[in-house]
């Protein structure tokens, strides 16, 4: 059940959720800026360099390092948000949804295909509490649109979606980027007074700290964060993801790959998941590109944009093609025009949302609105991506057992699905 209010309350007032916000540097001071009006009473973060601008902006919040300490201590907290590095997801989640909070957890939910399985059990048993992951975009108008659409048949059956991410870590070329290595550096310098290195580590198996890994190159490496895959992919596919129903693929393969080691994501990558018929959606292939644009992307002979500079997605119906750009709200079109009037009747499908998707997930613990990509449907999308990672970290084709939680033909993925923990770091 949903922990106690310790305290009075002004009746008269409007009701403000009391947040904690857990990793607040980066995209962490962005959910917290949009949740602002709400009652930010605690921040938390092992650096305090990187938090110094949310310290700023709410300086009558109490500040933490350890969120153990904080979930501990403050019971003021009704819920928190989370946007720290991928791999210590599930291990502050896990822990917040047992003491009764209310959970925003920024993408990709979990680090591996257990904890993500872990956490959406656990916001099931959480009963009272709303936990939903940072896939801001799932909360947008293109979201529902994409959904309508396919559902009402405009484009006819689905049999094959296209989507990339045209980016990739080192060809970035601004000053976060300029120390990424592709193996662990060999210099130890030493950790900054500011950070607990060890609380960062979480988890993850000990090594000595490096501006290699923190901040934000930790996406990177395999170790600490999902690469592109788990990065955009989450984004990228949501639409498809929701519209068709993508539960679990039968296999997924690993095309091509360049740039990547033991310990680093690839540079450009390509896989292609084979999805069984389900629930009145036939069978289809989905082709995920890493680091490259696909030259499918570029052979429609309408005028329009397909994508955008950074990625896209490509639905190939029977009837037509819809597109959009990294995020479904992006450059949303439909291949040809002409199937704009028909769309116009496409009957809503999913419920409707206002704001940004963090207050819309506020609005949804308070009960005045839908909880928009609860935990049950961030684990089952965060898994899709992982599997993704899985064939490309192990090359071949994966054919998955989902009953199971298995590769049923590569025992050795086993390791990846469910990956070791420190000790003192147990997730179940």
């Amino acid at each position: 059940m949903v922990a106690p209010y310790v305290g009075a309350r002004d009746a008269s007032q409007p009701r403000k959720l009391r947040i904690a916000g857990i990793g607040i540097g980066g995209m962490g001071l962005n959910n917290m800026t949009n949740l602002a009006r709400e009652n930010v009473v605690a921040l938390c973060d092992v650096d305090q360099v990187h938090a110094a601008a949310a310290f700023k902006k709410f300086p009558d919040a109490r500040r933490w390092r350890d969120f153990r300490e904080m979930l501990e201590k403050q019971p003021d907290i009704e819920a928190v948000m989370i946007a720290t590095p991928d791999h210590t997801h599930a291990s502050i989640a896990l822990a917040a949804l047992r003491a009764g909070k209310h959970v925003y957890c920024q993408k990709p939910l979990t680090h591996d295909i257990h904890e993500a399985r872990v956490l959406a059990a656990a916001a099931r048993e959480a009963k009272g509490c709303v936990a939903v992951m940072g896939n801001q975009h799932h909360s947008s108008a293109g979201m529902r649109k994409v959904a309508d659409w396919i559902r009402a048949g405009v484009i006819g059956d689905v049999k094959r979606v296209i989507a990339w991410c045209s980016l990739n870590y080192r060809p970035f070329g601004n000053a976060w980027w300029s120390t990424l290595t592709d193996r662990p550096p060999a210099e130890t310098p030493a950790v900054p007074d500011t950070l607990d290195w060890n609380l960062w580590l979480g988890h993850a198996k000990e090594r000595p700290y490096h501006p290699t890994y923190h901040p934000a190159r930790w996406r990177a490496w395999w170790d600490f964060g999902c690469g592109m895959m788990g990065d955009r992919g989450v984004h990228t596919l949501d639409a498809a993801c929701n519209a068709l129903n993508l539960g679990n693929p039968s296999s997924v393969e690993r095309l091509s790959i360049d740039g990547a080691n033991e310990f680093v994501h690839p540079d450009k990558a390509r896989v292609r998941y084979r999805f069984p018929a389900r629930g009145g959606f036939p069978a289809m292939e989905l082709d995920w590109f890493s680091g490259e644009r696909p030259a499918e992307a570029d052979d429609l002979t309408d005028s329009r944009k397909v994508g955008d500079d950074q990625g896209g997605a490509l639905f190939i119906g029977t009837r037509g093609m819809i597109s959009h750009g990294t995020y479904p709200s992006v450059n949303l079109a439909l291949h040809p025009a002409e199937l704009s009037e028909e769309a116009k009747t496409a009957p809503a499908t999913m419920p409707e949302t206002r704001g940004s998707h963090e207050m819309v997930w506020v609005a949804a613990c308070k009960g005045e609105g839908p909880v928009s990509s609860g935990f049950e449907y961030a684990a089952k999308l965060t898994e899709l991506t992982h599997l993704g990672n899985l064939a490309i970290k192990l090359g071949g084709t994966i054919e998955w057992d989902a009953a199971k939680g298995e590769a049923s033909n590569r025992p050795e993925a086993a390791a990846f699905i469910r990956r070791p923990r420190r000790a003192g770091w147990e997730l179940d």
